[in-house]
């Protein structure tokens, strides 16, 4: 039964909400959850195209709350697949009762502050009410799917999918001309599957991307008890590290180690596979000259691959520094583009025009198709928050509010939203760093704050305007000394028509920003106003 009045709303049961049930209810919270979806997972429930694997080995990118959880729980893989990472959010809900704080099916359509009662007032596609004295939104950083709208894009006759809403019945590509619009991460690992089974494979690039083989390996049995018997430290330097797992760079500058050494470094980095490469120097995302002898290193290891040179030459970015979009996780994407069956379309030199019936019309060709595969990518970062209606004090809607770009204070909360908390929102190190443990980390300082509310007959909690400001231009300070900002990224809202081209996190590190939050704690909250009552009562 869906309880009414509640001491939290959570919105989302991907890896963020299921963690923030199991806190909030051992605290002694009533906690009433929502999430979209028919079951747990969030981001892994949705994304089950092919070759879908995160890109943060598993045994980093799981919970670090609950060492029998740990100790109990066997990753078959160095870096886990889909269904793999949605068994363990499963086993995790199950294990904890966590299911049964949740409305499956039920999607928030609006949260409004009631000023007076200083309770959030949650409003379901169903109709239902609940009020709550806490709005938690765990929606996730990669859940709302950007679908462009390109002119005949209904009128196809034949089948369009997107990798962010994949079927749960999976797909048969054998035989079947098709075509994938896209190669940022769910493009580049779903391609080389697709490529196996498709009679022939069209993929539409506008922008190309840096992808690191995944260097992936099963783990043996020795392996697993090793990770085990270690863990506490591996979480211990995950924890104080820039990205939340426990990889550290080479100290040193690239330009500074001889020649020999740099390229055994950026090879030992190739090797651990995907994101971490762009980590193999301290300065490799704060230099470009550091940048571009990772980019040279990157670039001759990708040519290597591909026969055909003019191929590479379109596949190869050479208009962002490596590092600045996030660099891919593969396994064999571009030994795909060997094959016979595949075909690279450059948008560059020739964009889509239209969609019709039979296919795709790009400006000097038409590619006659049975399946079009959107993997374009999603609405980040604040895409999700943007759909439901949020409304704080004198009824402002959020996404107004954010008009110029999200404003919050540590990527927690916002000005004006009183009792609302973002998990992993904008203005924290989110998709920078490992989302399991970031989840946590929010959680955590979410439940301290309100175990602080209530120890000390405080009511609300809020962020202070001049504070979350400050902290936003610190974001922007940190992230111009870093490459980053030089990237037409989902990072800076860069992938949706309209969208303020901003970087929307925290650069300055996991470990660090960690710190900083505890900080703001110990000194009672520095940065946000507490009351014992709504404001409009005092």
């Amino acid at each position: 039964m869906t309880r009414t009045n509640v001491d939290v709303v959570v919105v989302g049961a991907g890896l963020a909400g299921l963690y923030a049930m199991h806190k909030f209810r051992g605290q002694g919270l009533d906690v009433q959850g929502f999430e979209a979806a028919s079951d747990v997972g969030g981001t892994w429930y949705f994304n089950r195209y092919p070759g879908a694997r995160c890109d943060v080995e598993s045994v980093d990118y799981s919970y670090s709350f609950d060492d029998d959880l740990q100790q109990e729980w066997d990753w078959s893989e160095r870096y886990a697949t889909q269904p793999e990472i949605l068994a363990y959010l499963e086993h995790v809900a199950d294990r904890f009762d966590l299911r049964s704080g949740f409305e499956f099916d039920t999607r928030v359509v609006s949260a409004t502050f009631d000023e007076q009662a200083a309770r959030w007032n949650i409003v379901t596609d169903k109709g239902e009410k609940v009020t709550a004295r806490f709005c938690v939104l765990a929606t996730g950083a990669l859940s709302t799917t950007n679908l462009p709208n390109i002119p005949g894009r209904d009128s196809f006759g034949g089948e369009i999918l997107h990798t962010g809403d994949w079927p749960r019945t999976g797909v048969d590509f054998a035989g079947k001309r098709v075509g994938v619009i896209g190669t940022g991460s769910s493009g580049i690992q779903s391609i080389p599957l697709i490529a196996e089974e498709a009679a022939t494979l069209h993929v539409f690039q506008r922008t190309p991307n840096f992808s690191v083989p995944a260097s992936n390996r099963p783990l043996d049995e020795e392996t697993r008890r090793e990770q085990k018997a270690t863990y506490a430290e591996r979480r211990r330097k995950s924890w104080a590290s820039g990205g939340g797992s426990p990889f550290v760079s080479n100290p040193k500058s690239a330009l500074e180690v001889p020649a020999d050494e740099r390229e055994a470094e950026f090879e030992q980095y190739w090797e651990l596979g995907g994101v971490l490469f762009a980590k193999t120097f301290a300065d490799q995302m704060s230099d470009i000259e550091a940048n571009n002898l990772a980019r040279g290193f990157a670039e001759r290891k990708i040519r290597a691959v591909i026969e055909d040179q003019s191929v590479a030459d379109v596949l190869i970015p050479t208009d962002h520094p490596i590092g600045s979009k996030r660099i891919v996780t593969d396994s064999g994407y571009f030994a795909t583009y060997n094959r016979d069956n595949v075909t690279l379309v450059n948008l560059r030199k020739a964009p889509i025009t239209a969609i019709d019936e039979t296919g795709i019309a790009t400006a000097d060709a038409h590619y006659d198709l049975d399946m079009i595969v959107f993997a374009t990518g999603f609405d980040a970062i604040t895409g999700s928050l943007d759909r439901i209606d949020i409304r704080g004090r004198d009824g402002v809607l959020l996404r107004e509010a954010w008009a110029a770009g999200p404003q919050t204070l540590h990527g927690i909360a916002a000005a004006g939203f009183p009792n609302m908390f973002l998990i992993t929102g904008p203005g924290s190190p989110g998709v920078l760093a490992n989302m399991v443990l970031g989840s946590e980390q929010h959680v955590n300082w979410i439940a301290d704050a309100i175990a602080y509310l209530d120890s000390n007959d405080y009511a609300v909690i809020e962020a202070s305007e001049q504070a979350a400001v400050d902290w936003i231009a610190e974001c922007a300070a940190v992230a111009a000394k870093t490459l980053f900002p030089q990237a037409n990224s989902w990072y800076m809202g860069a992938n949706i028509e309209g969208k303020p081209r901003v970087f929307m996190m925290y650069a300055g590190g996991f470990g660090n920003y960690g710190q900083k939050i505890a900080e703001v704690a110990a000194a009672g909250y520095k940065g946000f106003d507490l009351s014992a009552l709504a404001a409009s009562q005092e």
